[in-house]
């Protein structure tokens, strides 16, 4: 029943957003959008945010679920595969922070390119299979929410949380924690409509997969295993 999942997909975004908000109210500090680090540390950080942890977290699940898509519906694997590419890049953008600190400086930017060149290649290389697998899926619920989570993500916050558009707007009263606090939470948003449009894509993927006549071969197999577990 869709309109459920989308019910509780409504309660899941308000609650977590609740819970953020009230934890930055209850204890001022705690969503750690702008720490320092170091005595040395000029601009600070909010990759030990709860807000960034989460948006990684999504990221992940999303991987995660493009990859079973590709796996188990061969017929969307163009569709998944670049999309799984870019939750990859995303992610590892997103923990750019411990990657610099932690093994190599700029090691996050030769891993984006290497994953953004193998998806530009494979993309190229399956066109073909791609339009197909287009024309099998759209109009689709899922890819649209995952358009509209991309044009939050690459357009509208990098607009919005410019940090020259909100030195202008408050003037002499502006602190750096302003525009990291509003480009996070736009990120966040962005990437739970990104998170809800790979579960409906995964959704559609599968019916569609499943009304997809199967090879004979895999008939004979999938009717063995039912003749053998209705024996016992």
């Amino acid at each position: 029943m869709p309109w459920l999942r989308y019910l509780l997909y409504f309660i899941a975004i308000a609650f977590v957003t609740w819970a953020l908000t009230q934890m930055e109210l209850v204890a001022p500090g705690s969503l750690k959008l702008h720490i320092m680090v170091s005595e040395t540390d000029q601009y600070g950080t909010s990759e030990f945010s709860p807000v960034e942890i989460i948006q990684a977290i999504i990221l992940g699940v999303c991987g995660v679920i493009m990859w079973w898509v590709a796996r188990y519906c061969p017929m969307q694997r163009p569709i998944a595969i670049p999309f799984g590419g870019m939750a990859l890049a995303f992610l590892i953008r997103e923990l750019d922070y411990f990657l610099d600190r932690f093994i190599i400086d700029n090691l996050w930017q030769v891993i984006i390119v290497v994953i953004g060149s193998l998806v530009i290649a494979y993309t190229y290389r399956s066109r073909k299979r791609l339009q197909i697998a287009l024309a099998r899926i759209w109009p689709s619920p899922g890819l649209t929410l995952l358009f509209s989570g991309a044009v939050i993500l690459f357009a509208f916050v990098r607009l919005v949380g410019h940090e020259p558009l909100w030195m202008s707007i408050l003037g002499e009263d502006y602190t750096r924690i302003v525009t990291l606090a509003v480009e996070e939470f736009i990120e966040l948003i962005g990437y739970f409509l990104w998170l809800i449009g790979t579960i409906e894509y995964a959704y559609q993927a599968r019916a569609i997969a499943m009304a997809e006549p199967q090879p004979a071969a895999r008939r004979l197999r999938d009717k063995r295993r039912h003749d053998a577990e209705g024996r016992f």
